[in-house]
C-alpha cells in the first residue's frame, strides 16, 4: 500500500486518503478516483492531494473486516455489515457475552493495521447491543496478516452470546432478635430486581432464624425444586463455620469458595448441594450498585460454569467503589 500526497496527474485509481472538497460537492476518504473525478479537480486548480494506491497483496479494509468479523462471530451473534473499514459484532439475544480473552489478544498482537475491541467478558448485553468491533486501521490489511489472522482464529467462534433462560430462585433471608423489618424489605426487592433483570423469577421467599439447622433444612428443601438457591444472612459470613456455610454443609453441601477478591462483595459465598448452586449473599448486595455477588450470579444463572479460580483471578478489577460507610475505611483524610 502506498500513502501519501500524489500530483493529480498520478491520482487516477487511487482512493482519498482524507476528505477533499470542491466546487460541485465533497470527496470523501476512501472515494476511489475516477478519470472524471480528476480532470474535475484540475480544472478547479488544485495540483496535489492525500491518496492511497493500493497493492496486488492488499485486502481492502471492508473486506478485511468483513472477514474477521465473520471468523469471531460465534452463537446469538449478528455481524454488521463492514464501512469505513469497521465491521460491528451484535448481539442477537439477552445473554451472556462469552469471550476467548487468549485469542483476541494475540489477534491484536499480530499486526498495528488489524484491531479488535469487545465488551468486557461476562457482561449482560441486550438484544442489539454491541459486543465487539473490528477495526481496520489503514486503507487496508497486508494479506499475509489477514491469512495469519483468520488462521488463529480458525473454527474458534472466539465471541458468542449465552442466553439467560428463565430459572426459577429461592432465596432464604434470615433473621435475629432485632433485625428490622425494613432491612429484610430491602433485601427481598434487591434480590427480586436483579434475578428479573437478568430474566428469571423469584419463584419463593423463606423468612428463617439465623440457626444453623433452620439454614440447612430450607436449603434442603428449596434446591429440590428450584435451579438457584441464594441465601442471605442476617449478619455477614465471617468463616466456614459460621451459621449460612456451616447450615449448608449440614444440609450435604459443600462449600466451594468462601470470599473473594472483589471489593464490594469480599464476603460471598458459592457452594453446591447436588446439582444447585447455592450462593451465601454478602450484605452488599442489598444496594443495587454493582458488586462481586453480580459477577457469580450472572454466571450461574447463564449456566456458565465458575469454580474457585475463576474467582480467585477477579481481583484485577475488583476494586469496584468506595463504601463511605465502611467502619475501616481504605484511606482517610490527612
Amino acid at each position: 500500500m502506498r500513502f501519501g500526497e500524489f500530483p493529480i496527474a498520478d491520482a487516477v485509481g487511487a482512493v482519498v486518503a482524507h476528505t477533499v472538497r470542491h466546487r460541485s460537492g465533497v470527496f470523501k476518504k476512501g472515494h476511489l478516483l475516477c478519470t472524471d473525478d480528476i480532470s474535475q479537480l484540475k480544472r478547479e486548480g488544485v495540483e496535489k492531494l492525500f491518496a492511497v494506491r493500493l497493492e496486488a497483496d492488499d485486502v481492502p479494509e471492508n473486506e478485511a473486516a468483513a472477514q474477521i468479523a465473520v471468523a469471531l462471530a460465534g452463537a446469538n451473534t449478528i455481524v454488521r455489515d463492514a464501512a469505513t473499514g469497521r465491521a460491528n459484532i451484535m448481539s442477537a439475544s439477552h445473554g451472556v457475552a462469552a469471550i476467548d480473552a487468549d485469542r483476541i489478544n494475540r489477534l491484536n498482537h499480530i499486526h498495528e493495521s488489524l484491531t479488535v475491541a469487545t465488551v468486557s467478558p461476562h457482561d449482560v448485553l441486550n438484544q442489539g447491543q454491541m459486543l465487539a468491533t473490528i477495526k481496520v486501521i489503514p486503507f487496508a490489511v497486508p494479506r499475509p496478516v489477514l491469512q495469519e489472522a483468520l488462521a488463529l482464529l480458525d473454527g474458534c467462534s472466539a465471541l458468542s452470546i449465552v442466553p439467560l433462560p428463565k430459572r426459577q430462585v429461592a432465596l432464604i433471608i434470615t433473621r435475629l432478635a432485632g433485625t428490622r423489618n425494613s432491612l429484610v424489605e430491602k433485601s427481598k426487592t434487591s434480590m427480586r430486581d436483579r434475578i428479573e433483570t437478568l430474566g428469571s423469577a423469584l419463584a419463593t421467599i423463606d423468612i428463617i432464624d439465623h440457626q444453623i439447622d433452620a439454614v440447612g433444612a430450607a436449603v434442603s428443601r428449596l434446591a429440590k425444586t428450584h435451579d438457584l438457591v441464594l441465601v442471605f444472612g442476617a449478619s455477614a459470613i465471617a468463616d466456614r463455620g459460621d451459621v449460612v456455610p456451616a447450615g449448608l454443609v449440614g444440609a450435604g453441601g459443600v462449600v466451594m469458595h468462601l470470599g473473594m477478591p472483589v471489593d464490594p462483595g469480599n464476603l460471598l459465598m458459592l457452594g453446591r448441594l447436588g446439582d444447585v448452586a447455592v450462593i451465601g449473599v454478602p450484605s452488599c448486595a442489598r444496594s443495587p450498585k454493582i458488586n462481586g455477588f453480580d459477577w457469580v450470579l450472572t454466571r450461574v444463572l447463564a449456566g456458565l460454569e465458575i469454580t474457585r479460580g475463576d474467582i480467585m483471578s477477579m481481583g484485577v478489577g475488583g476494586l469496584l467503589q468506595e463504601i463511605a460507610s465502611r467502619p475501616l475505611p481504605r484511606e482517610t483524610d490527612k
